[in-house]
């Protein structure tokens, strides 16, 4: 069978900056086993997949080791697919997902995503967590994903985790945040994946379900401007309302081509 690729920089303007997802339109749903050997295949963080069904579109998201509950990178990129490369008539699009219907509102290339708010609550860095930091945070949180409150953001420059102890533990989907208010913008943070082939990614729009509603709450602010400062870097503008969250972001095409099943 042959599938189209595409692959998509998301959460910045420029290729080679945000995080890179690849998105494959499908007329039918394959098997999950097929699903998670074209992402292996694909070696980026996450590989969307979906099916157009009218009125939504039905979208998943796979690492090369599982599938996610949610995703916001590579629903952005699918955005980006859709519109301005499938030619989408609409500017307000649906997805179908594992998280409920997540809606995605596009203006002037910007996309602007809008996802469940996760506010984490306090709680007790597991052992193995604390033990593979080079630097421990100040306070600990978690909802999905842990998420750990630093003093600045050179200190959430300079952590290192020791993958050998890191791997250790299974946080199946969630990973660990680090964050810190930022020196040129509101918050910064970088993600770390225990388990997972990608150990940091470059920019995680999940990870904001969390960090949006907890900075929104530590600022006092219902807007902010945020930068997760991986290697690639990524820039999100992002507002908390109520038990919702705007990520809002633009993308990049990498490349476009073909893939074959068998």
């Amino acid at each position: 069978m042959k599938l189209e690729l595409y692959q998509i920089d998301a959460f910045t303007d420029t290729t080679f900056g945000g995080n890179p997802a690849c998105v494959i339109p499908l007329t039918h749903w394959l098997p999950d086993d097929i699903l998670l050997k074209i992402t292996k295949e694909n070696a980026v963080a996450e590989t969307a997949f979906f099916v157009d069904k009218g009125d939504k579109i039905h979208l998943r998201w796979f690492t090369p080791e599982i599938e996610m509950d949610l995703c916001g990178h590579a629903t952005l990129a699918t955005a980006h697919c859709l519109k301005s490369i499938l030619n989408y008539p609409n500017d307000k699009i649906i997805f179908e997902t594992l998280s409920g219907d997540l809606t995605v509102l596009v203006a002037n290339g910007v996309y602007y995503l809008d996802f469940p708010s996760r506010m984490p609550i306090a709680s007790k860095l597991p052992e193995i967590i604390k033990k593979s930091l080079n630097r421990q945070p100040k306070e600990v949180y978690k909802s999905r994903d842990y998420l750990l409150v630093y003093d600045t953001e050179q200190d959430i420059k300079n952590i290192k985790v020791d993958r050998q102890i890191f791997d250790q533990i299974n946080l199946d989907p969630g990973g660990v945040i680090v964050t810190a208010k930022g020196e040129n913008c509101d918050f910064v943070s970088r993600f770390f994946t225990p388990q997972a082939s990608i150990l940091e990614d470059p920019v995680t729009g999940s990870a904001h379900c969390s960090l949006i509603p907890f900075w929104s709450l530590r600022l006092g602010k219902k807007e902010l401007n945020a930068i997760q400062i991986s290697d690639r870097v990524g820039k999100l503008h992002c507002k908390n309302i109520k038990d919702r969250v705007i990520i809002s972001g633009k993308a990049k095409t990498y490349s476009i081509g073909n893939l074959w099943t068998e």
